[in-house]
């Protein structure tokens, strides 16, 4: 027990950390969804059908959800036997990594079929970071909270990956709007992709300066780390991972506009005449007004429970 009362819960700094971490991690999923709903079908695979093209490039930003099952149980195992940190750092990294690559990756016209295939080798990267991001945020931040504002503290990271999605539509916005569609495919889509290099290392300075939690260090101290946290989830809270499960397809809401709406409304062969700057401002306004809002039904839910919450959103 006497490790308990040496490490120190910091639920503000923990907040930050795993804000800052989901803004990246998502700016760089956004800048993903954006760039295959304008740009992909283009020039990264064959001319002929855009139809054809457009639902490959959008099956290449749904593998990434694919990937997000497995990634959970696989980060998630990580977080129980290492420690929450140690996930935060390894999924930010992999995930500015692969990020930065995709802007680096030659083009149908320059390499033929190996480009999708490598956009889709590094799209699954993305996904397995995804998952290890909130698996590892979500945890950190609700053990460094106080017991009676978990709520609160828990839900910066939800509030980050909306920021994230506020940012990736701002950085493309300039890009859409200075450059000719021309110059856009041919070199102006890297520049979303280059940026999260930056915004890694901002994350990375942040998150590597964050103290484990005080409860991993109990378990690690009193040597109750179990060696198979998946074993135990499944053998003794599966209704609970079913309920969540099911619970989690309201996520779907903001990838079907994000993404699915964008091409639709911006398409020159069945788009309905809208055009991609003023779907960009109104993904960026719905998710500014997520991030004001969730801390203040986080904060709600802390005083009459997580179930009414949940229900009546």
């Amino acid at each position: 027990m006497a490790e308990t009362t040496t490490v120190q819960r910091t639920p503000r700094k923990a907040a930050l950390a795993a804000w800052s971490g989901s803004a990246l991690e998502y700016y760089d999923l956004a800048i993903y969804g954006t760039a295959a709903a304008l740009v992909f079908p283009t020039i990264f695979f064959p001319e002929g059908n855009q139809a054809v093209a457009t639902v490959a490039s959008l099956a290449t930003f749904g593998v990434a959800y694919v990937a997000r099952p497995f990634g959970s149980f696989l980060m998630g195992h990580i977080g129980d036997r290492f420690g929450r940190k140690q996930i935060l750092i390894g999924t930010l990294l992999l995930m500015g990594v692969s990020t930065f690559l995709i802007g680096c990756l030659p083009t149908y016209d320059q390499i033929g079929l190996v480009a999708p295939a490598l956009l889709v080798v590094l799209r699954l990267l993305q996904g397995l970071s995804a998952a290890g991001e909130q698996a590892g945020a979500n945890s950190m931040s609700f053990e460094h909270a106080p017991d009676n504002r978990r709520g609160f503290f828990t839900s910066w990271t939800l509030s980050g990956t909306q920021g994230g999605q506020v940012l990736a539509p701002m950085v493309f916005l300039p890009v859409i709007a200075l450059l000719s569609d021309e110059q856009l495919h041919a070199w102006g889509w890297r520049i979303p992709f280059w940026i999260s290099a930056a915004l890694l290392v901002v994350g990375f300075v942040i998150r590597r300066t964050l103290d484990e939690t005080p409860e991993f260090h109990a378990e690690k101290k009193q040597a109750e780390v179990p060696p198979a946290p998946l074993a135990l989830l499944f053998r003794h809270h599966w209704r609970g991972v079913l309920r969540v499960f099911f619970a989690s397809f309201i996520a779907m809401v903001n990838t079907v506009f994000q993404v699915f709406a964008l091409n639709f409304a911006t398409s020159d062969e069945y788009g309905i005449g809208i055009s991609s700057t003023t779907m960009l401002w109104l993904a960026i306004v719905a998710n500014v007004i997520a991030v004001g809002t969730i801390p203040l039904w986080a904060s709600l839910s802390d005083r009459v429970g997580r179930k009414p919450v949940f229900i009546s959103g």
